[in-house]
């Protein structure tokens, strides 16, 4: 027998199959499974303690809610596809439980503001998740930056070789991009401060509902102020999907130059084998699939951002069924980055870097070009005019296939006669290091204190979030 629907009373036709299968979310949203038990349990609660329905009344059906949620944790729930969602499938088991005192669960609730707030629960989890998942692969790559202290590489702009920087500096970038993703999911938890429970479809309720009860029973910390916002806003999963596809579009770039350092032309780093796969053709080849996928999943996650835009951009007040199609993209970009996190952790704390390749690169005595011009800055030339001086000594070490440090002070000083000495003694790899000294910069002990900040800060989030976390 089909089941009733929870709107049936108004209709005399049965719905189309086609219609039933075109309209379900089952298949997706029962991701909202504990967080609308969580919901129910404190409105079924809330509805005894105010009277609204006997106190006993409430007491069965917060242990049916009970009862349901240990049968979906054993993989043991029945799901009904006929019963089109998570909420319903809910309540139609409840009804299996407790009988007829199931019918008292919905008082005073529609499924707008139930899942409203269902979704409000899943962002909070989800943002707290994520921001996680930034802390673990801050965490490695703060390790690793410390082991490479002492190891040198070329800085790139454009893709060209342009000055020489530590290792540990160029990976600790990605430290502060990663902390600010983490930013960003917080202040989204922060945001999704107020529940959306007891607007009802649109207008509130008639009935004595305490808002406020389940708001605090729920960790909101006040009800929503406007019913209508309540049940039609999408706002948090908007945020959410933005701050995913940004972290996701950093650690694309991170991919982006493990793909590159691991090829044969740079062969900076080698990905360990159980971050790689091979090629079923050619036996030599150990392919980075790994960042690759970082770097395509990265697509998907900003498609789902769009997609989500787009839904919402044209929707007058208040819900419409168009909201729908927001659950999956959430659910999606929320996997994907969760997985992506793990990976790129687990790829970055495995790998072999080859510290000798990347210094015989940042050798090239080219990349000193802007310390040669300081030089001249240092003697009292002007900026724009040294850099002009510089270019032209390069222009002719390029013309003439010299090494820049090969030039004595005379050459030099037919450029620019404020040389103070030959280039070897100008230049000097260690020197060019260590001598930006100022916050943010390459010396050895800048970027050491760099590091021990980041670990501070990584150590600060933790707590934080662990004095948060819900049942600590």
């Amino acid at each position: 027998m089909t089941p009733r629907k929870p709107w049936g009373g108004r209709f005399r036709q049965a719905t189309e199959p086609s219609v039933e299968r075109f309209t379900a979310s089952i298949d997706f949203d029962r991701a909202l499974a504990a967080h609308d038990i969580r919901a129910s349990i404190a409105h079924a609660r809330m509805l005894g303690r105010t009277g609204i329905i006997p106190a006993d009344d409430a007491e069965a059906l917060v242990q049916g809610l009970v009862a349901i949620r240990e049968e979906i944790e054993r993989g043991e729930f029945p799901f009904d596809p006929a019963l089109e969602d998570i909420h319903m499938n809910v309540e139609g088991r409840l009804h299996a439980l407790v009988g007829a005192v199931a019918g008292r669960l919905h008082t005073g609730r529609s499924r707008n503001d139930q899942v409203a707030t269902d979704l409000a629960l899943y962002l909070r989890d989800a943002a707290r998740a994520s921001q996680r998942g930034t802390i673990e692969l801050r965490r490695v790559l703060i390790v690793r930056s410390r082991e490479h202290l002492d190891t040198v590489l070329p800085g790139y702009t454009h893709l060209q070789r342009a000055q020489p920087v530590r290792l540990a500096h160029h990976w600790l970038a990605f430290v502060e991009m990663l902390a600010r993703d983490g930013q960003r999911f917080a202040a989204l938890r922060g945001r999704l401060a107020h529940s959306p429970l007891g607007s009802g479809a649109l207008a509130g309720s008639t009935l004595p509902l305490d808002r406020a009860d389940t708001a605090a029973a729920l960790g909101f910390e006040s009800p929503a102020a406007n019913s209508l916002d309540a049940v039609s806003s999408r706002d948090g999963a908007l945020e959410f999907l933005s701050a995913v596809a940004i972290c996701m579009v950093n650690l694309s770039r991170l991919a982006e130059e493990l793909v590159l350092w691991s090829s044969s032309e740079f062969g900076f780093v080698e990905l360990a084998d159980a971050y790689a796969t091979g090629s079923s053709l050619m036996p030599q080849k150990k392919n980075p699939d790994v960042p690759e996928l970082v770097r395509g999943k990265t697509g998907r996650t900003i498609g789902n951002l769009v997609g989500l835009l787009t839904v919402v951009k044209g929707l007058p007040l208040a819900y419409n069924r168009d909201l729908q199609e927001d659950k999956e993209p959430v659910f999606d970009s929320a996997r994907t980055l969760r997985d992506a996190l793990e990976v790129m952790a687990g790829a970055l704390a495995t790998l072999r870097v080859n510290s000798d390749r990347m210094r015989r690169a940042a050798e090239d005595p080219m990349l000193l070009a802007t310390d040669l011009a300081e030089v001249l800055v240092r003697e009292g030339v002007p900026f724009r005019e040294a850099h002009e001086a510089v270019g032209r000594v390069v222009g002719h070490c390029v013309e003439k296939d010299l090494d820049l440090r090969s030039l004595s002070r005379e050459d030099l000083r037919a450029f620019h006669p404020s040389f103070p000495g030959a280039a070897a003694a100008l230049l000097d790899l260690e020197r060019s290091l260590e001598q930006r000294a100022l916050l943010g910069g390459t010396a050895r002990q800048t970027v050491a204190d760099a590091a021990e900040a980041a670990e501070a800060a990584v150590q600060r989030e933790t707590e934080q979030l662990d004095a948060e976390e819900p049942g600590r």
